[in-house]
């Protein structure tokens, strides 16, 4: 929730009274979020404001309670590369220490503050996608580039699977890269680039799997975001945002490349629904007992297969 200040702050969604959900859909706040069951309110700053009738009928006070101690529950948050980062426990590093492996590996493309620079356009950023599968499955997915020749023909031809290799950034974040992405001769786009990127690396790109649910790309002309939303255990909601270089980037003189960039990546991304589906319907045989692993090919994958086995192990501890 965005204060007057400009601020976001996360909070639980539950209102302090008698654990009610407060808010059910996403919704421009009018000054005051307000429980739909007995009307008790909070500021944007999630202080307790009103609490109506709390004394009896017409008393809005009550000896010995104290608005000030029962606010929203705020949650740790951080805000990076337009994306709202949040640590339920609490006992996460602080949240810079965690993203600078992947800002410094990134940094040697874009150069410093280079994800400062780019802008989510009004035409050609977002689009979503459901899947009828566990997040994880969409992880693993895109940890990977093996599946490209088959899966991906179209992409394939201009970033083929031998021009790709592995990433493992640290324990939370693993992916792929492509030596020769060139997108835009492809498509015919022209956008900005970034300043700083090497020239001798401007088809270069890369593919970061940041866990758990955060999928990344980085290319000389844009980035993008997708945010899978679990809905249940077999079904995914992705969100997928582009972000463009500079503000010139996200006006109409170049909105029909921002558009034909979008399109291309709703085919490669769409193409991926029928194999990640195929593994949530495939997994349920009892012929299936973990499956292999390519010592050469999967390794990004297999890393996630372990850190979503040490996450399992921790909690069970």
């Amino acid at each position: 929730m965005r204060n007057r200040d400009g601020e976001i702050n996360v909070f639980h969604n539950i209102c302090s009274h008698r654990g009610m959900i407060l808010l059910r859909e996403e919704t421009e706040v009018e000054g005051m979020v307000r429980c739909p069951y007995h009307s008790w309110t909070y500021d944007l700053n999630g202080n307790l404001k009103g609490t109506p009738h709390i004394g009896g009928v017409g008393v809005h006070k009550a000896e010995g309670f104290v608005c000030e101690k029962h606010g929203l529950r705020k949650v740790r948050s951080a805000m990076w590369n337009d994306i709202i980062f949040i640590n339920l426990s609490g006992d996460g590093v602080p949240f810079e220490e965690f993203i600078t492996p992947l800002v410094q590996r990134w940094e040697e493309f874009t150069g410093k503050g280079g994800f400062d620079k780019v802008h989510v356009a009004p035409t050609g950023s977002a689009m979503e996608l459901t899947v009828m599968a566990n997040w994880k499955l969409a992880v693993e997915n895109y940890c990977e580039a093996y599946h490209l020749p088959w899966v991906h023909p179209s992409l394939n031809t201009y970033s083929p699977l031998d021009q790709h290799y592995n990433l493992i950034v640290n324990d939370n974040m693993s992916g792929q890269g492509s030596y020769t992405y060139n997108l835009s001769d492809v498509a015919g786009t022209s956008l900005p680039q970034f300043t700083d990127w090497p020239q001798d690396k401007i088809r270069q790109a890369e593919y970061v799997s940041l866990y758990p649910n955060v999928l990344l790309g980085v290319q000389a002309d844009h980035v993008f975001s997708i945010i899978l939303q679990p809905q249940a255990n077999n079904k995914t909601l992705e969100k997928l945002q582009l972000a463009y270089v500079g503000e010139e980037a996200c006006g109409d003189k170049y909105a029909a490349c921002r558009t034909s960039v979008l399109e291309s990546w709703k085919v490669v991304f769409g193409e991926d629904v029928f194999a990640v589906e195929g593994m949530q319907n495939g997994r349920k045989s009892p012929a299936f007992e973990g499956g292999v692993f390519s010592p050469v090919l999967d390794g990004p994958t297999h890393h996630f297969h372990q850190w979503v086995a040490n996450r399992y192990a921790e909690s069970m501890a």
